[in-house]
């Protein structure tokens, strides 16, 4: 037997997200036997899948992510077509997207602690590290460019694992329609300078963008966003880069080095690679002893959106942050399920 045929069947449970061009579902994947699996469905709006060049693009970017298997990037399982609608289904991710954490934050005064924005980023950067050197079959590296690293498109799950979604503008080998030079991709606030002087950009980018992130999670806002788009251009190319500590007390020097560095205008003096960044971070967090992991997060993710939110960072910073497992409900009345019988 070579091939095997089936349709799949997916049902759609809620709209996560709608943007001008399509729409994120929840949905449940269903097979035989009472099967079922959560997933994502990223549908192209029918005016957009009828454009060519738009079309173009979101079967490359499912290509392109189909081969992208890392603990770090959302992955992605299929792409169909109903009726003139192309979707695409994905690795679903219950949690918070960083835009949504970063508010909370904001919105309960307070601080990200910085070794856990130092360490979400890191996670951020060992997924790019791995797509920078994605080689293809023939052995030929793709040259893979996310080119809108920003915290929409950073999903932390309940769990404590952080992902790298939407390579809708990312460029590589053989997969970009847009040239450069002709348009800005990327969101303006988020744009490496390269990518504001519409030059060709490499993954060095993708790196100063990780670093607006890490900023904006320290700081709560964005360095260089302005009202005025022109003056957010204006501010990535010309803005003079604080020094973070006047900005805030607890930025030791060493990660005002981090900062400053991925920060460099001259890409010839930003880290030369998402590895050598993803050493500095993880030398940062790791250096003196235990530091943030995955099951540490989800802790602190599930307190700072309970009750008593307000309290998170301080709960952090004392080692009082509660295990996950301290919020899921008592299960005192649960039957207690029999193993199988052999």
């Amino acid at each position: 037997m070579k091939h095997i045929f089936n349709e799949l069947h997916y049902e759609l449970v809620r709209k996560i997200a709608e943007g001008g061009m399509g729409i994120v579902y929840e949905a449940l994947q269903r097979g035989i036997g009472d099967f079922r699996k959560v997933v994502a469905i990223k549908l192209i709006k029918e005016e957009f899948s009828a454009i060519e060049e738009f079309r173009n693009n979101f079967i490359g970017e499912a290509k392109l992510v189909a081969d992208l298997i890392h603990t770090s990037i959302v992955q992605t399982y299929h792409l169909g077509k109903i009726g003139e609608q192309y979707f695409m289904t994905m690795e679903y991710v219950n949690g918070v997207n960083l835009e949504e954490f970063i508010d909370r934050h904001i919105e309960t005064d307070q601080y990200v602690p910085t070794d856990l924005a130092v360490f979400i980023v890191s996670r951020v950067v060992r997924g790019l590290a791995y797509a920078h050197q994605k080689r293809d079959g023939a052995g030929r590296l793709l040259g893979i460019v996310h080119r809108d690293v920003n915290p929409k498109n950073i999903m932390m799950a309940r769990e404590g694992d952080v992902k790298l979604t939407d390579f809708g503008i990312a460029k590589a080998l053989d997969l970009m329609y847009n040239e450069e030079g002709d348009v800005i991709a990327g969101k303006d606030e988020y744009l490496s300078p390269e990518q504001a002087r519409r030059e060709v950009t490499d993954g060095r980018a993708d790196l100063f963008c990780c670093g607006i992130v890490i900023s904006e999670m320290l700081l709560g806002y964005n360095i260089f966003e302005s009202a005025d788009p022109e003056n957010t251009i204006s501010n990535i190319l010309e803005l003079e880069i604080p020094d973070f500590r006047e900005k805030r007390p607890d930025i030791d020097e060493k990660l005002n080095a981090i900062l400053t560095k991925s920060l460099e205008r001259d890409r010839d003096k930003r880290y030369l690679s998402a590895d050598d960044m993803l050493t500095q971070l993880e030398m940062h967090i790791y250096g003196t002893g235990y530091g943030p992991t995955n099951e540490k997060l989800a802790g602190y993710i599930r307190d700072l959106f309970g009750p008593d939110g307000q309290g998170a960072a301080e709960r952090w910073h004392l080692g009082e942050t509660p295990h996950p497992k301290a919020f899921d409900p008592p299960d005192d009345d649960t039957e207690e399920v029999p193993g199988p019988s052999l």
